[in-house]
């Protein structure tokens, strides 16, 4: 077990690159599956998420190396089973992109029920429809989601409620499915427009993605190629609120302005100063007092859910009442009580946080329940005088690479500390 100690009250101020995007290459690895042949990813994160799908292909039996430390060579051609070990798919949700993948490409797909943060009900009914409607039958045995097909065809479906994985384990099953398929009432995020792109250059034919329809037209085969997945727009706005809840500056590389419009419309609210670029942008805090104000939560292009959590560390520091709205997942208030050991002013009732700001916060020992929790709650210490220690941190790497060093090169004081067992036992009983 490990754990962050930071001691914060340090404005953080320098350069950070941003690596690749989290939430497209955890879908884009499984996509793979549908070449078989060799793919070349560049700009691939190296995190404990991607590290658990790099297991899975080769337990699958494909052939996987790293070039570099953010480019992967796959290759699918000598996948030998279709189903996903227990141990390793129920570590993480995205595992559950192989049941398109292999469904596409053998007809069938074992997978176990995806693991991943606890952030409330999170079924995977809309996956299960889009499949039917290609011809596919499902089952559950054993913790592990069977589907099976002897001729997937296209088909017209519309989604009950918008879905990003299931918008992509519709696309990775359609894409060789006899005919065209039209997909409604889809997920637009940057991520989903990265997947097509990415499919199209294996031969898929797919359009519309980013919009509220995508149409597929069916090929009988696919193949390898090169491809580099876009910057992870969610560690960008990570950084950039650090920069502001610290009165800080940063200039962040390799991001794509226009997909973080939602973050930088809300700093710029709240008081931030901010200069874009082509292809970075620059956040620097203010000395006074930043603004309240209210946030709502709803799928692209609205603000990310995955950014709530760092923006409410910011909005502690906002004079008078801000209120933050979930318009997505039922539980992802938990990172409030931390806030509150720390003298945050925050009530959670269901899906509303109403924060009244505090002229500080104060140190403390605080735990990570999810992935994007944690990031708030190292934000959080960093603008925090004193030393604060962020436990279960192995949340935090599920999605950030190499954080510790990046956060040092800003002048953040952060250190990764292991426990020791018989520590371990005391904070445990």
């Amino acid at each position: 077990m490990e754990k962050y100690v930071i001691s914060g009250g340090k404005p953080l101020n320098g350069e950070v690159t941003i690596s690749g995007f989290k939430n497209a290459a955890v879908a884009i690895l499984p996509a793979t599956v549908l070449a078989n042949d060799v793919c070349v990813l560049e700009n691939v994160p190296d995190i404990s998420d991607i590290r658990a799908e790099v297991n899975i292909l080769k337990e699958l039996g494909a052939k996987v190396r790293w070039i570099s430390n953010s480019v992967l060579e796959i290759d699918t051609s000598s996948i030998n089973t279709i189903e996903v070990p227990l141990e390793l798919g129920q570590k993480m949700r995205a595992s559950y992109y192989f049941l398109g993948s292999m469904l596409s490409r053998f007809g069938k797909a074992c997978v176990p029920m995806p693991g991943g943060c606890n952030l409330g009900a999170r079924p995977i009914d809309q996956h299960l429809k889009a499949f039917t409607a290609f011809g596919a039958h499902n089952s559950l045995d054993y913790a592990m989601v069977n589907v099976e097909s002897d001729n997937l065809v296209g088909a017209h479906v519309f989604f009950d409620t918008i879905s990003v994985g299931a918008t992509i384990n519709a696309m990775l099953a359609a894409v060789m499915a006899e005919g065209t398929t039209i997909l409604e009432n889809v997920a637009k995020e940057p991520h989903i427009v990265d997947v097509a792109n990415f499919l199209n250059i294996m031969g898929a034919n797919v359009r519309g993605a980013g919009t509220d329809v995508i149409k597929i037209h069916g090929v009988k085969k696919m193949h390898g190629g090169t491809y580099s997945i876009i910057p992870d727009q969610i560690e960008a706005g990570t950084f950039m609120v650090a920069a502001a809840a610290s009165r800080g500056d940063i200039l962040i590389k390799n991001v794509i302005p226009k997909h973080l419009e939602p973050i930088t419309s809300k700093l710029r609210v709240i008081g931030a100063e901010i200069e874009e670029y082509d292809d970075s942008i620059r956040v620097k805090g203010i000395s006074g007092i930043y603004n309240t104000t209210n946030i709502k939560t709803m799928p692209h292009p609205g603000f990310p859910t995955d950014l709530q959590p760092v923006m409410g560390v910011l909005l502690c520091f906002a004079k008078g009442t801000s209120i933050i709205t979930e318009g997505i997942w039922d539980n992802r208030f938990k990172y409030c009580d931390e806030l509150n050991k720390m003298g945050a002013n925050i009530q959670v009732e269901g899906r509303v946080a109403v924060f009244e700001g505090v002229e500080k916060l104060r140190p403390a020992p605080v735990t990570a329940t999810d992935l994007r929790a944690g990031a708030a709650l190292i934000v959080a210490a960093l603008c925090t005088k004193g030393q604060s220690e962020v436990y279960e941190i192995k949340h935090v790497e599920r999605g950030y690479v190499d954080i510790v060093k990046k956060i040092r090169a800003l002048g953040g004081d952060i250190q990764k500390i292991v426990i020791p067992e018989e520590t371990k036992f005391k904070q445990a009983y």
